[in-house]
């Protein structure tokens, strides 16, 4: 009998192909009904674990806690998870109710409950209306609610999503992403979302695991992640970040270490500009390029201690003729101190 405890608990998770070790020791809690994100590159071994919870995978070592449960050597069928996959997997010569109540015709249940189940399922995920017509007749993002209508269907405890999104177009994928995570906050169930995309991971997780190389760098939430990375490869990867060393984090921080800098954070002014009244770490350069993307404007600018830095700016008054003119300007990047975040494990050179 199961006993109490979080949706899914991984103990001492390994994974090995041959030669190659896909997972390496992951040890990991998701609390019930939280939306967690497990992000990273491709080959991190984020879907191996995904896999694993699944029971589509066997690992090497260590152990699956479902709700309390050891389900490590449990079939997938006798695991009370579902698994949303990037290709829908829907049954084309089926209209989109049928396709739905067919994990409940697969366990027997009886046809007026499967249909009342399956009409409840299409009105969660906002498809009422549409349960006669077939997955071709749909759009990419009302065949992925159907996907997800059919995962529903059976009431599992913890839904496993292995990048939902990726097929579909930007302004698609940007609306499902609301909407995922409002059917998430409805169901109240444990959702586990697999992704690449790190505005993805940080528009709809409670929480976040980072992995690299089969290892998790960092669990915290999206701000946590964003704001305060613990390792360099967490800065780089979760968004876009300047990383100071050596010397020229000597001259510019005034101290030793390695120091993360979000473009955003910082203040782009010319040489005979003011200065913001509450920046005080400076650092002189030249801006390299200038990318103008509408609402916003990315400035490389090669810094005179030496590394180059990415400098983001809401177009609040400019044009793109107005910031392409300072390509090869001389230019002072500001920023607050508390905005140099420190970061360990990086080798400082002298």
């Amino acid at each position: 009998m199961a006993t109490e405890g979080p949706a899914i608990r991984l103990a001492g998770l390994r994974k090995t192909f041959g030669a190659v070790e896909a997972v390496g020791g992951v040890d990991l809690e998701i609390a019930d009904g939280e939306f967690f994100c497990l992000l990273g590159p491709s080959g991190s071994g984020k879907t191996t674990v995904l896999r694993i919870i699944a029971g589509f995978e066997r690992p090497t070592a260590g152990t699956v806690t479902l709700s309390g449960r050891d389900v490590t050597t449990v079939p997938p069928y006798d695991r009370d998870v579902h698994t949303v996959f990037q290709d829908y997997a829907l049954f084309p010569h089926m209209d989109v109710v049928t396709n739905v109540e067919y994990p409940l015709l697969v366990r027997g249940v009886a046809r007026p409950e499967r249909r009342a189940r399956a009409e409840e399922a299409l009105q969660t995920v906002r498809l009422e209306g549409l349960g006669a017509r077939k997955p071709a007749q749909l759009s990419g993002g009302q065949r992925q609610r159907v996907a997800l209508a059919r995962a529903l269907v059976n009431r599992p405890s913890v839904l496993l999503l292995d990048e939902p999104l990726g097929a579909l177009d930007l302004k698609l994928r940007e609306q499902m992403q609301v909407e995922l995570k409002a059917i998430q906050r409805s169901v109240g169930i444990t959702f586990v979302f697999v992704t690449h995309d790190q505005e993805e991971a940080l528009t709809m997780s409670d929480r976040i695991a980072v992995f690299n190389h089969g290892r998790i760098e960092q669990v915290g939430s999206p701000a946590e992640m964003y704001e305060r990375p613990s390792t360099p490869f967490v800065a780089g990867f979760v968004g876009t970040s300047n990383v100071l060393t050596g010397e020229a984090a000597r001259q510019i921080v005034g101290r030793d270490g390695a120091f993360s800098v979000r473009p955003e954070k910082i203040h782009l002014v010319g040489p005979d500009e003011p200065l913001p009244a509450d920046d005080r770490v400076v650092a002189a350069g030249t801006v390299a390029e200038v990318v103008y993307a509408g609402a916003t404007t990315r400035f490389v600018v090669d810094l005179d201690a030496g590394p180059r830095f990415v400098v983001v700016a809401q177009n609040l008054q400019t044009t793109s003729t107005d910031v392409a003119r300072l390509r090869g300007a001389p230019v002072r990047l500001s920023w607050r101190p508390e905005h140099a975040v420190a970061l360990p494990d990086i080798p400082t050179p002298r």
